[in-house]
């Protein structure tokens, strides 16, 4: 299959420190026709979900609100991973922190872009099996979350009638039910 040919950054102007996200405009030249326009990227540090199976096999989630879509979202636990902090740490501090579970095997699953269409950051995934409750949550000031549990295969069904809303909680667990050859 013929792939497309790369675009040539002419020039890159950063615009603003957006706390999560630093955004920037570059100018790309087109190869095709030569043409150069103006796009916007946002820079993001790479992000770490879990699909957690506790002892009980029961998979955590964590519900909380999304102001993009004003309204409460259940999606799997998982945040930024910080400077210099290895991917699979920050998965298991982001369970920690929004479940309080730890332990467990942990296996990765895979990464995707975050949205590759304007931004720079890759969402990594990882399966904890058999975490258990050890610790209290320990949230961000701007976090307000509950932790719930559902069993496996309440899961599966939620997840192909399409319940789930947020895009990284689908694709996780895509990745999870073909680890485990349900899909």
């Amino acid at each position: 299959m013929k792939q497309p040919a790369d675009w040539e950054c002419v020039r890159s102007e950063t615009l603003a420190d957006l706390r999560l996200f630093r955004a920037r405009f570059d100018w790309m030249k087109n190869p095709r026709n030569g043409i150069v326009q103006q796009m916007i990227v946002l820079d993001s540090p790479d992000a770490a979900n879990v699909v957690a199976l506790t002892t009980e096999q029961q998979l955590l989630f964590v519900q909380q609100y999304r102001f993009g879509t004003s309204k409460s979202l259940l999606e799997l636990p998982g945040g930024l991973v910080n400077t210099d902090e290895p991917r699979d740490a920050a998965a298991q501090r982001e369970l920690c922190e929004e479940t309080g579970y730890t332990g467990g095997q942990w296996h990765y699953l895979g990464s995707i872009p975050s949205n590759p269409v304007f931004m720079t950051n890759y969402i990594h995934y990882y399966l904890a099996e058999g975490v258990s409750l050890t610790e209290p949550l320990q949230l961000d000031e701007g976090e307000d979350l509950v932790v719930v549990a559902f069993p496996i295969e309440e899961v599966f069904q939620s997840w192909r009638a399409g319940a789930f809303q947020h895009p990284h909680t689908v694709n996780a667990l895509l990745l999870f039910f073909a680890h485990r050859g349900l899909i």
